[in-house]
């Protein structure tokens, strides 16, 4: 059969196996085995024994050990009063500004995305605490969960980033320059969103309360910042050990766990229940996300004996796309994958078949992470699978298609990050090349 029916064939197979409900993860490997079975050309013996050397290869690398490191640091953080902390400490520094507490939402999902790592997550706690605020406040409920839908996919772009991770292991590109290339790109996300209130509460000043805004001095501000600026240190010196090359990636992790734990234990939050609460949170995501990266592993293996990557890598070199034209296309296919599946889940099915395109077109490996996180972060606010969504549906009670629209800016503002990094890619490789590596 040739090779790329055989393709489409497998694809068609993975995708009737997902909507039937299957386990990613088994999925993967089960599509694997039909592939190895049917178009490699191999023995069951074989078959075997690549299952098992792939499968052990793909969870006993080393860089892997961060992955549930950062996952436990966000998880004990997340039972801390951080969140209680959020409104109260970030209120003074924002109410002057057009928009005024909306801009809560973005600053308070950029801090904790760079606590917890999960977009979800992010949304969650954030809106546990600002929509109720905001609503007794007077503030259009359009624009509050708008603005936290979109502010919230933050969480995978801001590191310690999971899925950065994810993408780093499948494509073999160093973790910590990864966070590093993040934060620019995530910070510049932060701007477009308040810009985008600022310009929508000039627009809309009937939406928003005219409120008596206090006069804080800079002594009051600290003051009731205070709770933050703990967090603020911790999410520092892990980033900053990883920028001067004092730590790897496992190295800042364990120093984050440990600063967490430190918090949890000052803010007296640490009990037997939040610490074991935190450790098997943290032990479900990451042998979920492992078990998916042991199958995408395993398809890969079935890819290669196949030939189908090397053959779509020619097919796409024969239709001498540009590479601008090859992002457009990867773009359009990658937001309508992430209407179906998860970020984490996009990143390990399409890197072996994406990366040889890649490569061919002279696109760096570390600029298309970011991109790629960028674009699977639209997929968070857009459905039917997109998960901010169903956090907000969970905290709101709206109809899902309602959130959509209301996150509709935010994911236009996602698509606009996409063209500036696109039209200025130091955005992403600055700093990158500027760190110090170990």
């Amino acid at each position: 059969m040739d090779p790329l029916l055989s393709a489409l064939l497998l694809i068609i197979i993975l995708f009737s196996l997902l909507a039937a409900g299957v386990w990613i993860a088994i999925a993967l490997f089960g599509v694997g085995l039909i592939g190895l079975a049917a178009f490699g050309n191999v023995s069951l013996s074989v078959i075997g024994e690549r299952m098992a050397t792939t499968t052990w290869g793909a969870s006993a690398t080393w860089t892997l050990t961060a992955l549930p490191l950062f996952i436990w640091m966000g998880e004990i953080l997340f039972r801390t009063r951080l969140s209680e902390d959020l409104f109260r400490g970030l209120s003074p520094w924002l109410a002057h500004l057009r928009g005024r507490l909306l801009h809560v939402n973005v600053v308070g999902s950029a801090i904790f995305a760079a606590v917890s790592g999960s977009s979800a997550a992010t949304a969650a706690t954030i809106g546990k605490i600002s929509l109720p605020e905001l609503r007794k406040r007077g503030y259009s409920e359009k624009i509050s969960v708008g603005s936290l839908g979109g502010a919230a996919t933050l969480g995978l772009l801001i590191p310690p980033s999971i899925i950065f991770i994810v993408y780093g292991i499948s494509a073999e590109v160093s973790i910590a320059r990864l966070f590093i290339a993040g934060i620019l790109p995530g910070i510049l996300l932060v701007v477009l969103f308040m810009g985008y209130i600022m310009l929508w509460a000039t627009l809309h000043p009937d939406e928003i309360p005219q409120e008596v805004t206090e006069s804080y001095k800079w002594r009051d501000k600290i003051r009731a910042s205070s709770g933050l600026i703990p967090i603020t240190l911790l999410i520092i010196g892990v980033l900053g050990s990883l920028y001067v090359g004092l730590a790897t990636p496992t190295e800042a992790a364990a120093l984050g766990v440990i600063g967490a734990l430190i918090l949890s234990l000052f803010s007296r939050t640490l009990s037997w229940n939040t610490f074991s609460d935190s450790l098997m949170g943290a032990t479900r995501t990451s042998c979920m996300i492992g078990f998916i990266l042991a199958g995408a592993a395993f398809l890969t293996v079935m890819m290669g004996f196949t030939g189908i990557p090397k053959l779509l890598a020619e097919w796409i070199q024969s239709l001498q796309l540009s590479p601008y034209a090859l992002l457009a296309v990867l773009t359009l296919f990658f937001i309508v994958l992430g209407c179906f599946l998860d970020g984490i889940s996009v990143v390990v099915l399409t890197t072996s078949v994406i990366l040889p395109m890649i490569e061919q077109a002279g696109i760096d490996k570390l600029w298309f992470g970011v991109y790629v996180v960028i674009v699977v972060e639209m997929s968070q606010i857009t459905p039917p699978v997109g998960f901010n969504l169903f956090v907000l549906q969970g905290l709101t009670g709206h109809h899902i298609f309602y959130l959509a629209r209301a996150a509709l800016p935010f994911f236009l503002l996602l698509l606009l990050a996409i063209l500036l990094i696109i039209v200025f890619p130091a955005i992403v490789t600055w700093l990158p090349q500027h760190m110090i590596m170990r």
